[in-house]
């Protein structure tokens, strides 16, 4: 099956082999290669050793998000989030039940925030403190411009917490050069390749243990995490991990550093982007993007208004096929969403187009575009 959705992504036969073994976590032979990752990844996101820490969590892309706002936005306090997207008012909602106050920044789906925008909303309320933003909207396929908001932030002397589930590993980001981030957070199983399991926070130390108590949970507490691995060492857990996809994480890390890291990893995404927006757009089907707002993770397409279209049995044609793509949207109207990344390459983009093409030939599909 290839698989052509957001997450969890196809992997490679090694990632996937990588899971067949029994690891007791703390075993003295896993503990230094869970150290050793926790290493890697903060060298991928741009942090220094003894300036910044690795912070696992168990779970979801969600569980790690809610973390970094328990962690480094007090209760009651105010975090402005820029609302473009469905993964922005998940963490939207994330942040009010976790009791802090949201003031949301609403901005088109189809479209990048600008440094602009967030500057004025920042200048007109100076009790916010923190700004949240998604790095790659997964719902539209956009991608917002991390560097140029957090500029922003930084000149006005706020704090930024970057949600980069869907985009580390191929966008680029170096923590380093952005003193306002107090986490970017990302998963295993997206950009990087691996199995789904485990969520990491890349942050600033000093921020870390400034923000000691401010969780008011014990499982999403950054601040415990690093205090854990402070007191047992960072090849520690506090709670029963998901060793094997670890294991398999650490397989995929290498993968990723033989073909290239970032830059490469981007080149072949874009590749994939391409040639489905061009694909989709030959087949008569509507992106749901233009080019220049089109990010490389996700590629949305309008539903056909042909009557006879119905999503599901779209989606059931195309697994007849070996192809499978997400059976359900994020976007105020009727679309299909295409994923670009994992193990696949632009021939497997031209096999899927060419079971698209089967696909709507064999439901009858004669109305494609959406205008």
């Amino acid at each position: 099956m290839l698989l052509l959705i957001p997450g969890p992504v196809q992997t490679r036969p090694e990632v996937r082999a990588a899971m067949a073994v029994d690891i007791a976590p703390w075993d003295r032979d896993f503990t230094p290669e869970y150290a050793g990752i926790r290493e890697a990844v903060r060298g991928l996101a741009g942090g220094i050793a003894g300036r910044h820490a690795c912070l696992p969590l168990q779970g979801a892309g969600h569980f790690i998000t809610e973390a970094a706002i328990r962690t480094f936005v007090p209760a009651g306090a105010k975090l402005l989030l820029v609302m473009n997207g469905t993964y922005a008012e998940r963490m939207a909602r994330l942040a009010r039940e976790a009791g802090r106050v949201v003031v949301p920044l609403v901005v088109p789906d189809d479209r990048s925030v600008t440094p602009a925008e967030v500057a004025a909303a920042l200048e007109a309320d100076p009790e916010i403190g923190h700004v949240g933003i998604i790095y790659s909207e997964t719902g539209s396929g956009i991608v917002n411009d991390v560097p140029g908001v957090g500029a922003a932030v930084r000149a006005l002397g706020r704090r930024m917490i970057v949600d980069a589930v869907s985009a580390f590993g191929a966008l680029p980001f170096n923590l380093a050069e952005q003193p306002e981030v107090d986490a970017v957070v990302f998963t295993s199983n997206k950009c990087l390749e691996g199995l789904p399991g485990i969520g990491f926070a890349i942050c600033p130390i000093d921020r870390v243990e400034a923000c000691a108590g401010n969780a008011g949970s014990w499982s999403f507490d950054l601040s415990d995490v690093y205090a854990t691995a402070l007191r047992a060492g960072w090849g520690s857990f506090r709670f029963t991990p998901p060793v094997q996809a670890l294991h398999a994480f650490g397989v995929a890390l290498k993968i990723y550093q033989e073909e290239g890291g970032q830059p490469v990893r981007l080149a072949r995404y874009r590749e994939n982007a391409r040639l489905l927006h061009e694909g989709i757009i030959a087949l008569g089907l509507r992106p749901y993007l233009d080019w220049q707002h089109q990010g490389p993770i996700i590629v949305t397409v309008y539903q056909p208004r042909d009557e006879g279209f119905v999503l599901m049995d779209f989606v059931e044609a195309l697994k007849r096929r070996g192809v499978m793509i997400s059976n359900f949207y994020n976007t105020p109207a009727p679309t299909m969403r295409i994923g670009c990344i994992g193990d696949v390459h632009a021939d497997d983009i031209r096999y899927a187009l060419h079971a698209m093409g089967e696909a709507l030939d064999e439901l009858g599909i004669k109305r494609r575009n959406a205008a």
